[in-house]
C-alpha cells in the first residue's frame, strides 16, 4: 500500500487542531484534532512511501508506535485516501495508458471525490472505457456532447445524423468550419476520434473472452437538431429504447430556451408517451399544434440556437450522462431543467409518470425502482430496472 492524500482537496487549517480538506460544501471534510506534528506526517502521505515508510518517519519524529496506521485509517475512513496501487486489474490496465492518463487527469480528481474509495477513480474510469453510448443528433447541441463524453474517456461513443453538415452546424468544441459539406456522421466520428484520449477498447475479432463483444447500448443521449424533437419527443422514436430498457436523455434548444433532461429509467420515470399524454390532457390543442410545428420545422431554412446557450445546454447535458454513467442518478432523472434567453434562469419541473401509459412507469414503486437503477457502484451504469 502507498497511501496518498487526495490532491483534489485544496487544504487548511481552520485552527490548531483542525484541518479542512476542501472548499466547497459539497465535498469537504473537516478533521481534528491533529497537532502540528500529525499535520506534518499527513504531508508526506504523498502516494510515494509506503506503510514501513511512513511509520519509520513517524518513529523518527517522536511520535508512538501505531499513530501512522490510526492516521491513515482515520484518512481512509473520512474518504481523504487513495491508494497509488488499488484499484485492481481494470485500474492497472488505466496505469498502463500513461498517454491517456496524462489527459484525464483532472477527470481522475473529480472521480476520486464522488467514488471516495481508494483506487475509486481508476475503477470509475476504467468503467467508462468499456461503456457504448450513442448520440443522436451532431449540432450544435449533439456533436458538443459526443465530443465531451469521449473526451471524458467514455470508450464507445457513436453519433447518428442524417444529411451533410451546414454553417450552422459548426460550433467550438463541436464540428469545425472544415466538416462544412461533408456527411455529418462521418465528421461527427473524426470529432469523436480526435477528442478521445487513447484508443478506445475494441472487441477482439471473433469476440474472444480478453477483450468481449461489443458491449450493448448503455445510454442513448437524444440532442437533435431541431430542438423541437427534444421539447415534444416522439414517442413512437423511443418505444424501442423503451421496450429494451435503454436509458434515454433528452437535451436540446428551442426559440432560445435550452433543457436537459427528462433522463428517462424505462419502468421507473416518465417516458416520451407519458409527457405526450399530460400535455394533451393540459391542453386539448396541443396535438393538432404539434402537427403544425413539425410541418413548419421542416419547412424552414434555419432555426434560433444560441450559441452560448447550446455550449451550456451540451455541457450540462454531457455532465448528467457521466453522472448516470458513472453509476449516480443526476438531478435530470424524471425531471426536465430549462433556461430561456436573457435571464438565463435556470429551472427544474418534476416529469411524472402518466396512469394510461403503457410503460408502466406509474405503476412502479418509484423509490425503489430509482434505487434499483442507481447504485452508485462507480463502475458504469445500471443493468437497468
Amino acid at each position: 500500500m502507498y497511501p496518498k492524500v487526495k490532491p483534489a482537496l485544496a487544504r487548511a487549517w481552520r485552527d490548531l487542531q483542525t484541518v479542512q480538506f476542501g472548499v466547497t460544501p459539497a465535498h469537504a471534510v473537516v478533521l481534528g484534532p491533529v497537532d502540528t506534528a500529525t499535520g506534518a506526517l499527513i504531508d508526506r502521505i504523498d502516494g510515494t512511501r509506503g506503510m514501513d515508510l511512513l511509520r519509520a518517519e513517524a518513529s523518527a519524529m517522536g511520535m508512538p508506535d501505531g499513530l501512522a496506521d490510526e492516521l491513515v485509517r482515520r484518512l481512509a475512513g473520512a474518504g481523504l485516501l487513495d491508494d497509488a496501487t488499488a484499484g485492481g486489474p481494470q485500474a492497472q490496465a488505466v496505469r498502463a495508458r500513461p498517454e491517456s492518463l496524462e489527459r484525464l487527469g483532472p477527470d481522475l480528481g473529480s472521480l476520486s471525490l464522488v467514488h471516495r474509495e481508494p483506487g475509486g477513480d481508476l475503477r470509475g474510469l476504467a468503467a467508462r472505457r468499456a461503456l457504448r453510448v450513442q448520440v443522436r443528433g451532431s449540432g450544435r447541441v449533439g456533436a458538443v456532447i459526443a465530443a465531451v463524453l469521449a473526451g471524458a474517456g467514455v470508450g464507445g461513443v457513436e453519433v447518428l445524423d442524417g444529411g451533410r453538415a451546414e454553417p450552422g452546424d459548426v460550433a467550438p468544441g463541436g464540428l469545425d468550419s472544415g466538416s462544412v459539406g461533408r456527411l455529418r456522421a462521418e465528421a461527427a466520428g473524426r470529432l469523436v476520434r480526435e477528442a478521445a484520449p487513447g484508443r478506445a477498447p475494441r472487441a477482439r475479432e471473433g469476440g474472444g473472452p480478453e477483450r468481449g463483444p461489443e458491449p450493448g447500448l448503455a445510454l442513448v443521449v437524444v440532442a437533435p437538431r431541431d430542438g423541437l424533437h427534444a421539447w415534444a419527443p416522439d414517442p413512437d422514436t423511443a418505444a424501442g429504447w423503451v421496450a429494451t430498457g435503454i436509458p434515454h436523455l433528452y437535451a436540446g434548444v428551442l426559440e432560445g430556451t435550452g433543457l436537459v433532461g427528462p433522463l428517462v429509467l424505462p419502468g421507473a420515470t416518465a417516458c416520451a408517451g407519458c409527457m405526450e399524454r399530460e400535455r394533451v390532457e393540459l391542453d386539448p390543442a396541443w396535438p393538432r399544434m404539434l402537427v403544425q410545428w413539425r410541418s413548419a420545422h421542416r419547412r424552414r431554412a434555419g432555426a434560433a440556437c444560441d450559441l452560448g446557450l447550446s455550449t451550456a445546454v451540451a455541457g450540462l447535458a454531457a455532465a448528467h450522462a457521466l453522472s448516470f454513467l458513472d453509476g449516480e442518478l443526476p438531478a435530470s432523472t424524471g425531471a426536465r431543467w430549462e433556461a430561456a434567453l436573457p435571464g438565463l434562469h435556470w429551472e427544474g419541473a418534476p416529469v411524472g409518470p402518466h396512469h394510461d401509459c403503457p410503460c408502466g412507469a406509474a405503476g412502479s414503486s418509484r423509490p425503489a425502482a430509482l434505487e434499483r437503477v442507481g447504485g452508485g457502484s462507480g463502475t458504469g451504469p445500471p443493468d437497468g430496472p
